[in-house]
């Protein structure tokens, strides 16, 4: 299934010559739920069985959810539950005994792939992570997820916690890899919903964005959001595209897990902010589109020509501050 992007030269002021095509085949790779109990072993079964679906589409890549071999385990406040080991759910080497055979599938087969997973570092520190891992098997690179969402403590008044701040540490970089012929990036969950991240990612050459997600459908502080999940995560994604000029893969770990029902709604998103193709399930599924990197200097020089059009010398409130500041002149009166 493909989309025919809008046409921007008009609006910009000429046309320009096409460069040659750069076509790669992308697969989103959904997962259902993953039980509290369920082993690594059957977690990466699954992994591979959606990478030999995609495989058999055609896909060159595919990307997988956030956390995609644990239950989301910042839901529980694990030092308060003897019940649960919280260095269980962490990966201390990558690839490691359980996750090799999906390298080791992954690299026969010719399809690289981008794996969402909870990393404890040698020197004890815990990330979010995200890695990219080209046709051969090879790392091309790793992302510590930057915009940590929820809480440190444990706040009882909820229906279920959200402890990443807790379990996990920020990252500090939107870095950029050449990959699979084009430039690649990554971001985790939260971070779609911040615009700095789709820009930077640009600023550093990314044209397809690969992004795994866990996203409740209840939002504990405001419910009144809650209806709103899905137009709230397509919006996000579909606006850091186009205003970027890149392709963006959104892929969930959706449905009913422990409890706690989640987004699905995986999707591939063309530079025109066009979804081409997206899941309709909450279980495991692939979604795949045939897409072409160079469509991505059509927005690029012409509306988003960032060397000719952005001005960073106004934008500085961007990084020099983080809460917004009113204006401090006193408000005129029209009495």
């Amino acid at each position: 299934m493909s989309a025919t992007p809008l046409d921007p030269d008009a609006a910009a002021g000429g046309a320009h010559e096409p460069p040659p095509p750069r076509r790669l085949v992308v697969s989103a790779g959904q997962l259902g739920p993953i039980r509290r109990d369920e082993p690594r072993e059957s977690v990466v079964n699954r992994l591979i069985r959606l990478l030999e679906q995609a495989h058999s589409e055609g896909a060159e890549l595919i990307a997988f959810p956030e956390l995609a071999l644990t239950t989301f385990f910042p839901r529980w406040y694990v030092e308060g539950d003897p019940e649960l080991d919280l260095d269980s759910f962490y990966e201390t080497e990558m690839p490691g005994p359980e996750t090799k055979r999906l390298f080791a599938r992954a690299a026969e087969l010719g399809v690289g792939f981008c794996l969402g997973y909870a990393e404890l570092t040698p020197d004890g520190r815990r990330f979010n992570t995200q890695i990219l891992v080209e046709r051969d098997g090879s790392i091309v690179g790793s992302y510590h997820k930057v915009h940590l969402p929820g809480h440190r403590e444990h706040e009882p008044w909820r229906e279920f916690q959200h402890l990443e701040r807790r379990y996990f540490e920020p990252g500090d970089s939107f870095d950029t890899w050449n990959a699979f012929g084009g430039v690649v990036g990554m971001a985790t969950c939260n971070d779609r919903r911040w615009p700095e991240t789709y820009r930077v990612l640009a600023l550093n050459g990314a044209e397809l964005i690969l992004i795994g997600y866990n996203t409740p459908k209840h939002y504990a502080p405001d419910p009144s959001q809650d209806p709103l999940q899905g137009f709230h995560n397509r919006l996000v994604m579909q606006a850091g595209a186009y205003q970027n000029g890149c392709y963006v893969v959104g892929t969930a770990k959706g449905g009913d897990e422990e409890g706690v029902p989640s987004l699905a709604e995986s999707c591939i998103i063309a530079p025109s902010g066009e979804i081409i193709v997206g899941c309709h399930t909450e279980a495991d599924e692939v979604v795949t589109a045939e897409i072409d990197l160079s469509l991505t200097t059509k927005y690029r020089e012409t509306l988003f020509d960032f060397e000719r059009y952005r001005r960073p010398e106004t934008y500085g409130p961007i990084t020099a501050q983080k809460g917004a500041t009113p204006p401090t002149s006193p408000e005129v009166s029209h009495g």
